[in-house]
């Protein structure tokens, strides 16, 4: 098939680095991109991809963004573009699309 739909809200969420993930399309076979609805509920562990770039779309809630180690205050609606090599973490409690192309592999999260 050249399409898939996925519902996030049904999806189960699992713990992460941020909180909690719902993710969709990681099994994909194509590996274009993923797409996941995160609940930041604590300040992330900082981390970085050596492969992946990420995409942060503001849902809901408040915080920062720290990024290589410069805090930029978000809200909802604001974007961030998160390329490869940029330690990175959320601040505060959000929900979050993160939209990681390629396709998020658990293997290129890497943490100092």
């Amino acid at each position: 098939m050249r399409y898939q739909v996925a519902r996030l809200s049904e999806l189960e969420a699992i713990a992460c680095p941020c909180g909690s993930s719902r993710r969709a399309f990681t099994d994909d076979p194509d590996g274009v991109a993923s797409i996941h609805l995160v609940e930041i509920k604590e300040d992330a562990r900082p981390h970085y991809h050596k492969i992946l770039t990420e995409i942060y779309y503001i849902l809901s809630g408040e915080g920062e963004m720290e990024l290589d180690g410069q805090r930029l205050k978000v809200q909802p609606g604001d974007a961030i573009l998160i390329k490869p090599g940029c330690r990175h973490r959320a601040i505060g409690q959000m929900k979050v699309l993160n939209i990681p192309i390629p396709a998020f592999d658990k293997s290129d999260e890497w943490f100092d």
